[in-house]
């Protein structure tokens, strides 16, 4: 399924959109893929998708949150 952004495919399609934006924009953004187990809601695991941004904004700080 190519909309669904909770796949380990979905949340890298996601991670690599976000980073060409910033990098677009002169901005070095951090942003990591992390397994987030099985959801019986979703009846599948998933994958998180973290930055180091705040409220979907780079920082000047390069430390990796995720």
């Amino acid at each position: 399924m190519t909309g669904d952004y909770c796949t380990k495919d979905g949340a890298l399609r996601i991670k690599e959109k976000i980073e060409a934006y910033w990098a677009e924009r002169g901005k070095d953004v951090k942003v990591d893929l992390v397994p987030g187990g099985f959801l019986a809601s979703m009846r599948s695991a998933r994958t998180d998708v973290r930055s180091n941004m705040v409220n979907g904004v780079p920082t000047s700080n390069t430390e990796n949150f995720a």
